[in-house]
């Protein structure tokens, strides 16, 4: 798919100079870690036409370049989930844009509900694996054997234990777990939350897995980390609700900024 029109805009604004490393996907509620960088330049998806556009509240829908630890990354402040048109391949663009702007690495936020009794909302989970619970995949329609993409260790180990080093050296609670994709919007029976447990699930959501899958296909080495919003359907008390999931996600977004913080400074640093 052509996004020529895209990087020519990209560049364009920053004078030719953005060619950022890593990639960041902000999920909901946490757009305020863009605030840390330096140097920054802001587009909407509004000037991007292969950009979807952004329904959610928590997705602001800005595509930014700046530093954070002194390396260069883009951010896409928002994303489109398969539940807002039925479509699963809307974030096909955004990530092939990343990919061709010269990222290597792709980090994926969400915020998600835990299945774990003791990882309650606040703390974050680094994913190891996921389980694509809704049988769809962005890859379909694509032609040609590059659609037939591994998905082992599709969240990159050496990646992975860079964050858990992190997690330790800034006291930050990280515990590792399977990513568990629903289709939304509506959110899970308790009846489903026992079967993923038992399918060996730790948190739940309505994100992340298709871009997963797009970021292998396009190459990208490919990191995801889950804010604990709420505890999953039957395993708490409180009404589940998206402006709770705001709120959680908001109180949790300082440890995830010192977790990309301090990972982008030990990735620039060698």
């Amino acid at each position: 798919m052509d996004v020529s029109k895209e990087i020519k805009l990209i560049k364009s604004l920053s004078d030719g100079k953005a060619e950022p490393r890593v990639g960041i996907i902000l999920g909901t509620g946490l757009s305020s870690i863009s605030n840390s960088l330096k140097n920054k330049l802001s587009i909407s998806y509004e000037e991007l036409p292969a950009f979807p556009q952004i329904g959610v509240d928590g997705h602001d829908g800005c595509l930014i370049i700046g530093e954070l630890s002194n390396l260069e990354i883009v951010i896409l402040q928002g994303r489109t989930h398969y539940y807002e048109t039925g479509k699963v391949d809307l974030m096909r663009k955004p990530i092939q844009v990343l990919s061709e702007l010269g990222c290597e690495i792709l980090i994926i936020t969400n915020s998600a509900g835990s299945l774990i009794d003791d990882v309650d909302p606040g703390k974050l989970v680094l994913i190891d694996d996921h389980i694509n619970f809704t049988g769809v995949s962005p890859l379909f329609g694509i032609e040609g054997n590059e659609r037939f993409v591994d998905m082992v260790n599709a969240y990159d180990p050496k990646i992975r234990k860079i964050f858990k080093n992190v997690a330790i050296e800034n006291n930050i609670p990280l515990k590792e777990g399977v990513y568990t994709w629903f289709s939304g919007p509506n959110f899970e029976t308790p009846s489903e939350i026992r079967a993923a447990k038992l399918l060996g699930g730790h948190v739940v959501g309505m994100s992340t897995v298709p871009e997963v899958i797009l970021s292998r296909f396009f190459g990208l080495k490919v990191a995801a980390i889950s804010i604990i919003t709420n505890m999953g359907a039957g395993m708490g008390e409180d009404k589940l609700s998206h402006e709770k999931t705001i709120k959680n996600a908001n109180a949790a977004s300082e440890s995830l900024n010192v977790l990309l913080t301090q990972f982008l400074k030990k990735i620039n640093d060698k």
